[in-house]
């Protein structure tokens, strides 16, 4: 079983950018699909993106444009670059091992990370 650890998180100021990553360890990174969540308290997981074994990726729409989704298979780590950071941001982002190809759907994904803050000020 894959187990990932998200890094990265912190406070920014609103138009300011941070990158994440998700170390994964176990399992054999290169054949997941991986994606990105996140969750603002009092709200519903949402989907930001994912990117499959092939390197395809796809973005739900508040993250296009300004967040891109990278892998390092040789690294076995998962990256989501975000810029342009705006309040509404402001969750627990999760990293997520699952299918080979990209999913949104949060229920295909078999190994979570434990989930990284960030916050952006107005």
């Amino acid at each position: 079983q894959v187990q990932l650890v998200e890094s990265g998180g912190g406070l920014v100021q609103a138009g300011g950018s941070l990158r994440l990553s998700c170390a994964a360890s176990g399992g054999t990174f290169e054949m997941y699909g991986m994606g990105w969540f996140r969750q603002a308290p009092g709200k519903e997981r949402e989907f930001i993106g994912a990117i499959s074994w092939s390197e395809v990726t796809t973005y739900a729409d508040s993250a296009k444009g300004r967040f891109t989704i990278s892998r390092d298979n040789a690294k076995n780590t998962l990256y989501l670059q975000m810029n342009d950071l705006k309040p509404e941001d402001t969750a627990v982002y999760y990293c997520a091992a699952g299918p080979s190809l990209t999913s949104n759907d949060w229920q295909r994904y078999f190994s979570w990370g434990q989930g990284t803050q960030v916050t952006v000020s107005s």
